[in-house]
């Protein structure tokens, strides 16, 4: 680009996508005069699913703004909780991101996982027809026009991950209501009705069970459920926080 300057800042909280050159305050950045605002965020290296208010000279305005000469640009992360109109909150994440998904069908929040990679343009494609919020590492991924909402994972954590999506979204949590393995709700089922899916010691030492509606596997309070209590407590006491 060497067409109008303009002055760009970027929040703290977007470093991580920047060149170190523009971080900690305003630097010059050259456009070609037709590009609009968001494509020349994104080509500084920000997905715009990290950007909130985009302030020029003291006014906020949309991603479609074509900066001309000498405008000062502030961009923002987007303010939490993130609120995504237009449908029921729901996610839909990367390869490698199989604990935050299990995880948040452990609290019952709506988390579609694909566990072989089918490649980016299907993965946008998916969230776009199903109107999910695309949860990922891969800044690339989150560039694509065809999402249709996308949020960066930055850590590599699954529990730091997790605290991560609820704070920025707050999902409505209703644990013990997803099944972990397909994302399908849970139903009671008495012992009979899952018999054939358990083992010996586990009919004799159990009683109440649960079952998964889509791929019928069988729930009970076994050896993990402490762990798994653990979990859910402290989400749930992300909320009272």
């Amino acid at each position: 680009m060497n067409g109008p300057e303009i002055l760009v800042e970027f929040a703290p909280e977007l470093a991580l996508f920047v060149p170190h050159g523009r971080r900690g305050g305003p630097s010059r950045v050259a456009t070609d005069g037709v590009s609009t605002l968001g494509h020349v965020i994104e080509s500084l290296g920000v997905p715009l699913t990290e950007v909130g208010a985009l302030v020029v000279d003291g006014r906020a305005i949309p991603v479609s703004h074509v900066p001309t000469a000498d405008e000062s640009v502030v961009v923002r992360p987007v303010s939490r909780p993130q609120r995504v109109p237009g449908a029921p909150l729901r996610f839909l994440l990367d390869v490698h991101l199989g604990t935050l998904a299990r995880r948040l069908r452990l609290l019952g929040v709506d988390a579609a996982y694909e566990s072989t990679d089918i490649g980016d343009p299907a993965l946008a494609s998916l969230s776009a027809a199903e109107q999910r919020v695309m949860l990922s590492r891969d800044r690339g991924l989150l560039r694509r026009r065809e999402l249709w909402a996308g949020a960066y994972v930055y850590s590599t954590q699954p529990e730091e991950q997790l605290r991560d999506v609820l704070d920025r979204f707050a999902p409505e949590l209703r644990p013990w209501t997803r099944c972990t393995a397909c994302n399908g709700l849970l139903k009671s089922a008495t012992k009979e009705e899952v018999a054939d899916r358990l083992e010996g010691g586990t009919q004799r030492s159990y009683d109440v069970f649960a079952q998964c509606g889509e791929c019928g596997r069988a729930y009970w309070k076994g050896a993990h459920h402490e762990q798994l209590e653990a979990i859910v407590r402290d989400a749930l006491r992300m909320r009272t926080e």
